[in-house]
């Protein structure tokens, strides 16, 4: 008597979803994983810094040029400042502007690039346009900005947005340009779907990509140009914790305390490397390319 076998069922695989290919993608992109998590601890620690920093600005001329110690773990500089609470505290300046001018330059650009990719007769005078914005430097514009208005972290923000827009409507247009033909924005088109409709459902998304390494580019430009700003005494207020600022006063004891101008100076490289890393990470988990790889 034949006893027919039941095949081996066959367990349907797992789908798989975003969050895991993106996490699975991080893993093998150590820059991407290395990148956020430096990002995440220093916003941890701007902002929870009066939990765990003391007052930036209280001043101790007996402990001055101190190196550091339990009491003070970064040292004093040369007003009996704790070192480690200005540098915890010139990060909340310095991811404040980073982002700020990230955020505003990207979403002005994106507008200004839509138009300008989408609408022919637009095109070349916003083009023109945005070529004579991108030659005014940012430093210049910030320093006559602030002799005319005074210092304060808006003006340096709107300093360094300025120049930074040009930059990402050009990236944006060039992206609008490719795309603007394409069969299904033709179909969009023949069907009557309205302008902004087409702009924001069926083009915009083809940006976004590099808008988000863009993004982080700019961020890690502003803070380098924030610094500079601020060492040069054309930054925010000087009762301000900045690490630029920190550096400008504390460079004349550079022998005798090093830690004063050691301390801002491995805390700024360490974002800005941070940021590009997280930049670096992002292109290729965004890349098509690299992700047929993976």
């Amino acid at each position: 008597m034949n006893t027919a076998v039941a095949p081996p069922s066959v367990s349907a695989p797992a789908p798989a979803g975003v969050g895991p290919r993106a996490w699975l993608f991080a893993r093998r992109n150590p820059t991407l994983v290395a990148g956020g998590g430096l990002i995440v601890l220093m916003v941890l620690a701007a902002l929870a810094a009066p939990l765990f920093a003391g007052d930036p600005t209280t001043m101790n001329p007996a402990v001055r040029l101190k190196p550091p110690s339990a009491e003070h773990w970064l040292g004093t500089d040369h007003l009996g400042r704790d070192v480690f609470a200005r540098v915890i505290y010139g990060a909340r300046v310095s991811l404040l502007v980073g982002i700020v001018v990230a955020v505003v330059s990207v979403t002005i650009g994106t507008v200004i690039g839509l138009l300008a990719g989408y609408f022919r007769r637009a095109d070349a005078v916003i083009t023109r346009a945005m070529d004579g914005m991108m030659a005014i430097p940012a430093i210049l514009l910030a320093i006559a900005m602030v002799a005319l208005t005074g210092a304060s972290v808006g003006i340096v923000i709107l300093a360094i947005v300025l120049p930074e827009i040009p930059r990402v409507v050009r990236l944006v247009r060039s992206v609008v340009l490719s795309v603007r033909d394409a069969p299904y924005v033709e179909a969009a088109r023949a069907g009557g779907t309205r302008l902004h409709v087409i702009l924001s459902r069926h083009i915009l998304p083809s940006t976004l990509a590099p808008l988000i390494v863009q993004a982080t580019y700019i961020c890690a430009a502003a803070i380098i140009v924030e610094s500079a700003l601020s060492f040069l005494g054309a930054g925010v207020p000087p009762e301000t914790p900045t690490w630029g600022s920190m550096i400008a006063q504390s460079r004349q004891y550079l022998p005798r305390a090093p830690w004063t101008v050691f301390a801002p100076g491995i805390a700024l490289s360490l974002l800005v490397l941070a940021v590009n890393l997280f930049g670096d990470g992002l292109r290729d988990w965004l890349d098509p390319r690299a992700a047929r790889r993976a």
